[in-house]
């Protein structure tokens, strides 16, 4: 009989938190729905089956932490691939009265498990096993599973293994954040209050470190005068308000100009494969958003391609979910260039770690009144802006990271451009 084993729902998860059972002993399970909620290091998602049978047995209770391919529960009958035509009949429980699934009627039957028609079979005639999510997803983004090396339960391609349409497999593969991290010891009393690491935080503190001792990080920094982006965004907003629309952010506008930028300095949107370098066609802007338990990085798709009541749309829906974990795995992977903003807090400059695989990250500072030299050379107040450069040297030198940032600076100093 097969195991429901605890599932890799994020490319950097290890392991997740049984958060809800939403099936029981004794329930028909069909290839698709959904057994369980799982915290993984980035958000609370949904866990579906893999195989159809009948749930014998839950072996962790809700709350339990369980590591990726360890057993979760037990199910009745033999394993069944999503590309057999005709699933294996389920075996019934001795002695377990079956329950009725609790979402499903009469009025609505299961659909009969069918086989995929496209990206089945791999190169020799072996069958491609992948989750019927990541099936959706390698349709949406025109990716052949045939290629892609699966990271699921008995090699199965899960969601987290569908690179995005144009990226190389080795862009994702070249960083490693397997090294476990040395236990330290730290001197402590029973005053003291010692505070486990969640999954998030442990990916967090994983994934930055190897980020720091992996890539040689560079930084740049430039100082922008802000005055026509205060003004604009309050006569913006002050038509918003009369109209009952949403009102813009000056960190709406930073996010529009890094990648209308970005798409005209490509080695900036690019990612390090170890034997090659991955410029991007389109820019799928990574915002870095503040969550209770760390930092989370959704992706705002094709932003070079949006106006700034989308980018700024986008970025409130995908903020508000990630603080409420319900993010999407596809929507928080992907990313090939991230923005981190810490003006809200009062920080003028600072400057940011490198979200792998990706080349660059820029660091956004609060806007600052002080005494300026204008064109006539008179001191007089100004509102400055300082934007931070992070880049990874083996993708972006110097010159190539100067000539985005006075882009950009360019275009928020004339921030009416990027209405047009």
């Amino acid at each position: 009989m097969p195991d429901i084993t605890m599932p890799k729902l994020s490319d950097t998860m290890n392991e997740g938190t049984l958060v809800k059972w939403l099936k029981k002993a004794g329930d028909k399970i069909e290839v698709g729905d959904i057994l369980a909620e799982v915290e993984t290091d980035k958000a609370t998602m949904e866990m579906e089956a893999f195989d159809e049978g009948t749930l014998l047995e839950i072996l962790v209770p809700e709350g339990g932490v369980v590591k990726v391919g360890e057993r979760l529960a037990t199910l009745s009958g033999e394993a069944a691939s999503v590309q057999k035509p005709a699933p294996t009949p389920s075996t019934p429980v001795a002695n377990k009265p079956v329950a009725a699934p609790p979402q499903k009627t009469a009025s609505k039957p299961l659909a009969p498990v069918t086989p995929k028609p496209r990206a089945t079979v791999r190169t020799g005639g072996a069958p491609v096993k992948a989750s019927p999510l990541a099936r959706k997803m390698a349709a949406d983004r025109g990716v052949d599973l045939s290629g892609v090396a699966g990271t699921g339960p008995g090699g199965r391609i899960v969601a987290a293994d569908v690179p995005e349409k144009g990226m190389a497999p080795a862009a994702r593969a070249t960083f490693q954040t397997t090294t476990p991290m040395a236990k330290i010891d730290v001197p402590s009393s029973e005053a003291d209050k010692r505070i486990p690491l969640s999954g998030m935080r442990r990916t967090i503190a994983e994934r930055l470190l190897a980020s720091k001792t992996q890539i040689p990080h560079f930084y740049l920094s430039v100082e922008i005068d802000a005055d026509p982006l205060v003004v604009l965004r309050k006569d913006l907003n002050a038509a918003a308000e009369s109209s009952g629309s949403p009102k813009v952010t000056v960190n709406d506008f930073v996010l529009l100009a890094t990648a209308r930028a970005a798409l005209q300095h490509q080695k900036i949107n690019a990612a390090f494969a170890g034997d090659s370098v991955v410029e991007y066609a389109t820019v799928n802007l990574s915002v870095a958003i503040s969550v209770d338990d760390g930092l989370i990085t959704p992706v705002i798709r094709n932003a070079q391609s949006l106006t700034l009541r989308e980018i700024s749309s986008a970025v409130k829906d995908l903020a508000l979910r990630a603080r409420a974990k319900k993010l999407k795995p596809e929507e928080y992977q992907g990313g090939t260039l991230t923005v981190s903003n810490l003006g809200a807090y009062g920080i003028e400059s600072f400057y940011a770690i490198i979200n792998p695989p990706q080349a660059a990250i820029l660091a956004v500072g609060t806007i600052v009144k002080k005494p300026v030299v204008n064109a006539r050379d008179q001191i007089v107040v100004g509102q400055r802006m300082t934007l931070a450069l992070s880049g990874d040297h083996r993708v972006v030198d110097g010159a190539a990271g100067a000539a985005f940032l006075a882009t950009l600076k360019k275009s928020l100093e004339t921030p009416a451009t990027l209405l047009l």
